[in-house]
C-alpha cells in the first residue's frame, strides 16, 4: 500500500498568504537561532529541537469564528504576562503554552522573536 508523504509546510498553508508570510518570518528567526526540525501534522506545523516548542496553525479550520487567520503557539517554561497572548495554559507542570493570534506578519516582531528563541533554547540542542 502506498502512503502519501506528509505535505510540506507551504502545501499545508496553501491558499493562506498571511500564514505563508508568518511561516517565512518564523523560519528566518529560528534559523538564526540554530538548527530546528519542522514537522507537518494534520493540524499544525511544529518547530522542534529535542522536543516541540512552537506551533503554527490555522484556527479557521477548527473554530467557527476565529479571531485571527493564524495562531502561533509557543511553549515556555514560565507564564509570560504579556497582554498580547490570546490564551495561556499550563498543560503540564512547568510547561506553559502561549497562544498568539497573528493578524499581520509584522505581529511577529522583536518581542515574539525573543519568545521563540527562549522556547527554542529550552527545547534542547537538536542533534543532527
Amino acid at each position: 500500500m502506498a502512503v502519501d508523504p506528509a505535505p510540506t509546510p507551504e502545501e499545508h498553508l496553501a491558499g493562506h498568504p498571511l500564514a505563508l508570510a508568518v511561516l517565512a518570518r518564523v523560519r528566518e528567526i529560528l534559523e538564526a537561532a540554530g538548527p530546528v526540525t519542522v514537522r507537518v501534522t494534520r493540524s499544525q506545523i511544529a518547530f522542534r529541537r529535542d522536543r516541540g516548542f512552537a506551533y503554527l496553525w490555522l484556527p479557521g479550520r477548527y473554530l467557527g469564528h476565529p479571531g485571527a487567520d493564524v495562531v502561533l503557539s509557543i511553549a515556555l517554561g514560565r507564564r509570560d504576562g504579556s497582554p498580547r497572548w490570546k490564551q495561556v495554559l499550563e498543560p503540564a507542570p512547568g510547561q506553559w503554552m502561549h497562544h498568539l493570534e497573528i493578524r499581520d506578519v509584522d505581529d511577529v516582531d522583536d518581542e515574539v522573536a525573543a519568545w521563540l528563541r527562549e522556547a527554542a533554547a529550552r527545547a534542547g540542542s537538536k542533534r543532527r
